[in-house]
């Protein structure tokens, strides 16, 4: 799983998880180095730390000021939807999904993912970059990252064909059991449109996600990237009581797989909302 050199997708992670880290270790306001300094820092190109920085500030977490140069967006305002103790189930969203692998290799995890999955900078994760097809369709790219000390055996195959949480627990030993996950509103970069096949800046839905095992430690931290021309979130709101809901049919989930959830868990999440898929 070891790679000699990182590829183009992993390489736009790096620079994208350092300006992160930049971003959540700065107060709003702050200022972010200049952009020479970054890349002769991280040994990149211009372009390809400009792309990482542009994603940034189309997400509201960058701001750029001409002349002046980058600095840390205002907060944004969180709402849950629904109080954080009610756990609800995603029912499953429609169509054949499949999977491209675009990366998949062996890192350290430094500190921003580190501190998310609880374990050491140094650690080593296994990241994995997929595109996510439905009926052949591109629909989704995902990077997971995942702690390496869990899933030494892990193959591509894996991450390619079946359900991604079946295989870790059935091959694995590794049952997931909660997810905390955040959606939010973003446009594509140029390298995420070529390979959702969009217009670059298209409107698009950034799902994090952090998942844990039966015993509350993190497995694995997600973010992906969905088209927004094909997804919406859609809110139930219990107002009163109400009848059990019926178990959901197996399936996937945007944004979140089918394994252990879809098998008898429940979703605890930041939106408490259902995701289904535009019609």
């Amino acid at each position: 799983m070891k790679a000699d050199a990182p590829g183009a997708v992993l390489k736009r992670e790096r620079v994208r998880d350092f300006l992160l880290d930049l971003v959540e270790s700065q107060r709003p306001g702050d200022a972010i180095p200049s952009e020479r300094s970054l890349c002769a820092r991280l040994g990149v190109s211009r372009p390809t730390l400009r792309a990482a920085a542009d994603e940034l500030v189309a997400a509201g977490l960058l701001v750029r000021e001409h002349g002046r140069g980058m600095f840390v967006a205002p907060e944004k305002i969180t709402q849950e939807l629904i109080s954080g103790r009610q756990a609800m189930t995603v029912p499953q969203a429609s169509g054949t999904w499949s999977s491209r692998l675009l990366e998949f290799t062996t890192i350290p995890a430094g500190a921003r993912v580190g501190r998310r999955l609880r374990v050491s900078p140094a650690a080593e994760i296994v990241y994995v970059a997929r595109l996510r097809l439905v009926d052949g369709a591109p629909m989704a790219i995902e990077h997971l990252h995942i702690r390496a000390d869990l899933v030494p055996s892990l193959s591509a195959a894996e991450l390619e064909t079946g359900d991604l949480y079946e295989h870790l627990r059935e091959q694995h030993g590794v049952h997931v059991q909660e997810a905390v996950q955040a959606i939010e509103p973003t446009v594509v970069t140029r390298a995420e449109a070529e390979l959702l096949d969009v217009p670059e800046l298209s409107p698009a839905l950034l799902f994090e996600r952090l998942t844990s095992d039966t015993t509350g430690q993190p497995v694995e931290y997600v973010h992906s990237i969905y088209r927004g021309d094909r997804y919406r979130i859609v809110s139930r709101l219990t107002l009163g009581p109400s009848a059990a809901v019926p178990a959901a049919r197996l399936g996937h989930h945007p944004g979140i797989p089918p394994g252990d959830f879809a098998h008898r868990d429940t979703i605890a999440s930041s939106t408490r909302g259902d995701i289904q898929s535009a019609p």
